[in-house]
């Protein structure tokens, strides 16, 4: 009488056939990204809106005969209309944010809840700006030149900035997209309007031991002209004078 051969685990069966692998016990993790809710900041909707609104009204008027008035109405020399609008003093939610023994990030958004309108990376690192804001009053200055025979883009889309920190130059700022590491920080602290701390860490030069320091406030955006805008820190009691400026400045 033969003996039986017992079953190796190999997958197959006695008869030749080969049986299904066995299921795992713990299911593997999604690999699909993070849905994140921030929103578009209403400035990039009401510029979609408009522009429909345009192509509407540009299409009807050109429907119409155009007519010379015969008279002109006297227009009073007191009353003159002024068609630069101020945006002087915006308050937007400004965010410094990165790992410690890494370089610091800033992020503008219309409002917690937003997406970021600008990301800009300094070459300055955390721990640095850290010791500059415990030590006082911390301006850093940003500056480009102007594209000579180009079109000048607007001030917060352009790509590369000088940096300059308490009048010693720290570097570059360089303008780039908010990474979905970044989208994760702000979706973070969407619940928090001003504020400083430390978030646990989530990159791969850090680890998982790292921490993400962070500082957010509100920010008044005083626009001088095309070429100048300044973000003043606003302070939490009100009394004291900010903390923080920072300077934008096409030269």
């Amino acid at each position: 009488m033969a003996d039986s051969k017992p079953n190796t685990g190999n997958g197959n069966s006695r008869d030749g056939s080969t049986a299904p692998p066995p299921n795992p016990s713990t299911p593997k993790a999604s690999s699909s990204p993070q849905p994140f809710s921030l929103i578009q900041p209403s400035e990039l909707q009401s510029k979609k809106q408009k522009r429909k609104v345009l192509r509407a009204f540009r299409s009807v008027f050109r429907a119409f005969p155009i007519i010379t008035p015969a008279c002109k109405f006297p227009t009073s020399p007191g009353l003159q209309t002024d068609s630069h609008i101020s945006i002087s003093g915006i308050r937007v939610t400004g965010t410094l944010f990165g790992y410690r023994k890494g370089k610091v990030s800033l992020s503008i958004q219309e409002s917690p809840k937003c997406l970021p309108s600008l990301v800009i990376e300094f070459s300055l690192q955390t721990n640095a700006l850290q010791k500059e804001l415990s030590a006082g009053m911390v301006r850093i200055a940003l500056e480009c030149e102007k594209r000579c025979g180009k079109e000048q883009v607007k001030l917060f889309d352009e790509p590369l900035w000088t940096m300059f920190c308490n009048g010693k130059k720290t570097g570059h700022g360089v303008k780039r997209e908010a990474t979905a590491e970044d989208l994760h920080v702000m979706e973070l602290l969407k619940a928090v309007s001003m504020g400083a701390g430390v978030l646990p860490g989530n990159s791969e030069t850090e680890g998982v031991d790292g921490e993400l320091a962070y500082i957010r406030a509100f920010f008044d955006r005083v626009v001088g002209s095309k070429d100048c805008e300044t973000l003043y820190m606003l302070s939490p009691d009100g009394n004291t004078g900010p903390e923080l400026c920072i300077f934008l400045v096409r030269m």
